[in-house]
């Protein structure tokens, strides 16, 4: 039973890596024998190649920490704003007819098509990068900690109540930790929105950063290094989630899955 489940492991571990594998083979393959230019898509080798050039030079290491930092404020602004928000609504139920469509509104606008209007007022700085993770991030964490905290059990709520606790105490030792899972999970679903947002402001407001690195590729005519830039974009993302998604594991267990763990 035991070498059973060590096989099993071993498989489950293993189905992924052959996917992978079946996808470079096929590129591969495509590359040599389909008469594909090499500026249309370079082989498997080109790319590894520029992609270890890039990474001995520091140019790619360069790029990830100034797109992480990026990513972290604007993440963390968009956190504390749905956070906020989110309280005011169950604080004060009555007050959300008079904002609730300014946030359906814009829950709805692509934060891309904010950049022209971003740039005329705040310039290409950092700040309109900003604005656009957050923009992109706020949303789905908005919802998710609304459905959280107005998802409560009414029978905690009147255990709360027959106990006399304040309204502070309340929130701390019954509504929040009953929201938990699903501020957690409007986090690592928003964490995801924050890459694409960055990637694409960096593309049109920015000297620095992944994005911007994929865009300058591109005018140079350089197929690779905007493959290069791709694959990073989703490796850098999916250590992200994965970090993510175990400290989720770690304080919630399995009360916060969505589905793609």
């Amino acid at each position: 039973m035991h070498s059973r489940q060590t096989v099993s492991a071993i498989l489950r571990h293993l189905r992924p890596l052959i996917g992978i594998a079946a996808v470079f083979l096929i590129w591969h393959c495509a590359c040599t024998f389909g008469h594909i230019s090499a500026y249309v898509l370079p082989a498997p080798r080109k790319v590894f190649q520029t992609f270890l050039k890039m990474t001995g030079s520091g140019e790619i290491m360069r790029d990830i920490l100034v797109s992480f930092g990026r990513v972290f404020r604007g993440f963390g602004i968009a956190f504390a704003l749905a956070f906020l928000l989110a309280m005011l609504r169950i604080a004060f139920p009555s007050a959300e007819p008079f904002y609730a469509p300014f946030v359906q509104f814009f829950r709805n606008v692509p934060p891309i098509s904010m950049i022209p209007l971003l740039i005329l007022w705040c310039g290409i700085g950092e700040t309109t990068k900003t604005v656009i993770i957050v923009l992109a991030a706020f949303f789905p964490m908005y919802l998710a900690i609304v459905k959280g905290f107005t998802s409560v059990d009414p029978k905690l709520l009147e255990v709360a109540r027959v106990f006399e606790y304040p309204l502070y105490r309340t929130f701390l030792r019954v509504i929040l930790p009953s929201a938990l899972p699903d501020i957690l999970l409007g986090m690592r679903t928003s964490l995801g929105y924050a890459w694409r947002a960055i990637i694409g402001a960096e593309m049109v407001a920015a000297s620095t950063g992944l994005g911007h690195m994929i865009l300058f590729a591109q005018q140079m005519s350089r197929t690779d290094k905007v493959i290069v830039g791709i694959f990073v974009i989703g490796t850098v993302g999916c250590l992200t989630d994965f970090i993510l998604g175990r400290l989720i594991r770690r304080f919630v267990g399995g009360r916060a899955q969505h589905g793609w763990d």
